[in-house]
């Protein structure tokens, strides 16, 4: 959506789930801020109170808070404040004109707007080019300071139903060289399901996709579940409709991440991770072939 003076405003997520028994979040995001142009967030933004913050314009920089919580793996302390992100891919100009891949990269900020990381994918330019969305590739996510917080690997790993014993997977580490989980694609022959496990692979969570992963003119919700895979969702990952020309005409997708404020912040990480993978596995262009819906193919 474009504003005056030519800023773009996606469609950032206002509230996050709600508490069993109140009914069903709604779908997709709303709109809930107005960017300030030329004010970067220097800092990960923490939570001041209204008194200290006055007389500061929006986009100031504002140093997170000194307590941190225990066992939360460093650069990784605002996640625990936060029930709620969203991720933007940067367009590519290379890549949009002459459908050359490039690595991607993206910007994750929090439901005001603020850049709280940005990652950046690291492989070759032979691999991007000859494997297209299937290829292998590591992740690197950085602060606001330029320090790597997290770290996602993925394998070369083929994507069709008729291969149940070689499906997506996702490694997620934090800091890098520390595993704290994996995302792991589950074989179904219609529906496209991962679990989300922690560092001895051991399913805490799932993930269970729509039927069509085809976001025509709506937004295509990815809903989290218990272990078992039962019961009300208690976050969703959310593949937002960009517009018509831009998901025609460039590779640049937007997700937003639903999950409890009170989730363990590796568990957050992982989240994150797996939501780069379905990025990839269901939204990545490569060239002029659109990869989306090739999973159970």
């Amino acid at each position: 959506m474009s504003q005056p003076g030519g800023h773009s405003m996606p469609p950032y997520p206002m509230g996050g789930y709600v508490e069993p028994g109140q009914g069903a979040p709604s779908a997709g995001f709303q709109v809930g801020y107005q960017p300030v142009p030329d004010q970067p967030i220097m800092y990960q933004p923490g939570p001041v109170s209204p008194a200290s913050h006055q007389g500061q314009p929006y986009g100031a920089p504002v140093p997170a808070p000194v307590s941190i919580p225990a066992g939360v793996p460093p650069g990784l302390e605002y996640l625990a404040q936060i029930d709620q992100i969203l991720i933007h891919q940067k367009v590519e100009l290379l890549e949009a004109i002459i459908g050359f891949e490039t690595n991607n990269q993206y910007e994750i900020k929090n439901s005001l707007g603020q850049k709280i990381y940005s990652a950046k994918e690291k492989n070759d330019c032979c691999t991007r080019n000859c494997c297209g969305a299937l290829r292998s590739f590591d992740m690197k996510i950085k602060d606001n300071a330029d320090r790597e917080v997290i770290r996602l690997i993925r394998p070369y790993r083929c994507v069709s139903c008729w291969c149940p014993c070689c499906l997506q997977e996702m490694e997620v580490q934090a800091p890098p060289g520390t595993t704290v989980g994996y995302v792991k694609q589950d074989w179904h022959p219609c529906y496209p399901k991962f679990s989300i496990q922690g560092p001895n692979k051991e399913t805490v969570m799932k993930l269970e996709g729509p039927c069509l992963a085809c976001n025509c003119c709506g937004d295509v919700n990815f809903e989290l579940k218990g272990k078992d895979g039962t019961g009300k969702p208690i976050g969703r990952i959310s593949k937002q409709w960009s517009g018509l020309l831009k998901e025609v005409f460039t590779d640049t997708d937007n997700f937003g991440i639903q999950f409890p404020m009170d989730m363990d912040v590796k568990m957050k990480a992982v989240l994150m991770g797996a939501c780069f993978l379905i990025d990839f596995m269901f939204f990545e262009k490569v060239g002029d072939t659109n990869q989306r819906n090739t999973v159970f193919s």
